[in-house]
């Protein structure tokens, strides 16, 4: 039975993914050239850019599922961020909890997330109104969230390994 992987190593292995998904959709867009794609290159772009999402859903899950055992009960994300709070970590704080929203906006779309993100807007990350997303029932959630502007993944994993240092380090 293979070992399990620490937060760490976790994370490397995601930015190594996501870095495939990044320069795919870099070639794909300098391709396109501001132009109308392609439905290959569009089909393409759409693959990556999930791939991204999906990248990003799962790094921040496995993080919450591995340091849940510095909490008893409830909402992981919002227990790390009073606790950073409490500890005068505000920045880390509103970077995880900027980051929570965006991950449940990818996960489950529109709703209080998203909102909240439409209200305060964040450098971190870039929210989409709904009326730009391209209407497709089988990818919902898909693009209210823009996870191929630069910064956002790097971000996303920074954030999860100092979160991950400040709780294995209370």
């Amino acid at each position: 039975m293979a070992t399990s992987q620490s937060v760490l190593e976790l994370v490397a292995a995601a930015r190594a993914n996501a870095k495939i998904s990044k320069d795919r959709i870099s070639e794909v867009l300098i391709l396109m050239d501001g132009q109308n794609g392609s439905e290959a290159q569009v089909e393409e772009l759409r693959a990556a850019t999930v791939a991204l999402e999906l990248a990003a859903i799962d790094i921040f899950t496995l993080f919450e599922a591995r340091m849940q055992h510095h909490f008893r009960r409830g909402p992981f994300s919002r227990k790390l961020k009073s606790l950073l709070l409490a500890a005068g970590q505000t920045d880390l704080a509103d970077r995880v909890h900027q980051y929570y929203l965006a991950i449940n906006v990818l996960k489950h779309g529109k709703g209080a997330s998203y909102r909240e993100l439409l209200k305060a807007p964040s450098t971190l990350i870039v929210v989409k109104p709904t009326e730009d997303i391209i209407a497709d029932e089988a990818h919902a959630p898909a693009g209210l969230i823009d996870v191929s502007v630069p910064g956002f993944f790097d971000g996303l994993t920074a954030t999860i390994i100092e979160a991950y240092h400040f709780l294995e380090n209370k």
